[in-house]
């Protein structure tokens, strides 16, 4: 059961890494073009600064749980090094288990930031007026699947830990 669900959410993360590369390409050309439009042609825009944050917000979100599946994320390598084996497995296990913590709450305050910006009808402060659902959703979603990430891999852990011999915990080495 948890092969399945890590199966299916590393087959969705690589769908949406592919979805945050283009936004990420996509927010390039637009500052591309909005300093070329105003230095060159002097035409202003007042659009393509929301929209290239509210992409790169999206992308960051969207793609962090990816980050963390392959253990992409900033560690500290040097303790590893000292440290024995066994005591490095419990040192990123709990560091995965603060993870998680941190990335639960933080989960939870953006969906309620969500739903606000929904129920509220919010926008933003710019003359773009571009609604806040979109940037809230990316951090709601982004948030939640690393956070589901971390908990599979806390699962790994402690399952690889209680019988070491039947599971493969390659998702859980950095």
């Amino acid at each position: 059961m948890l092969k399945a669900l890590e199966s299916l959410i590393v087959a969705l993360n690589k769908l949406i890494v592919f979805f945050c590369t283009v936004a990420i390409a996509i927010a390039g050309c637009i500052l591309s073009w909005e300093a070329t439009a105003r230095y060159l042609f002097k035409i202003p825009s007042d659009w393509q600064d929301e929209v290239t944050i509210f992409l790169l917000v999206g992308a960051t979100f969207l793609s962090c749980a990816w980050v963390q599946h392959s253990r992409g994320h900033i560690g500290i390598q040097a303790l590893s090094a000292v440290l024995s084996p066994g005591i490095d497995k419990a040192r990123r296990l709990l560091s995965d288990v603060m993870s998680f913590l941190f990335c639960a709450f933080f989960t939870w305050k953006s969906w309620t930031l969500l739903l606000e910006a929904i129920e509220d009808h919010q926008i933003s402060g710019s003359a773009f007026g571009a609604p806040l659902w979109i940037p809230y959703s990316c951090m709601a979603i982004g948030t939640s699947l690393l956070a589901l990430v971390l908990f599979i891999q806390i699962l790994s852990a402690a399952t690889a830990w209680m019988h070491p011999h039947s599971i493969d915990n390659s998702t859980s080495h950095s």
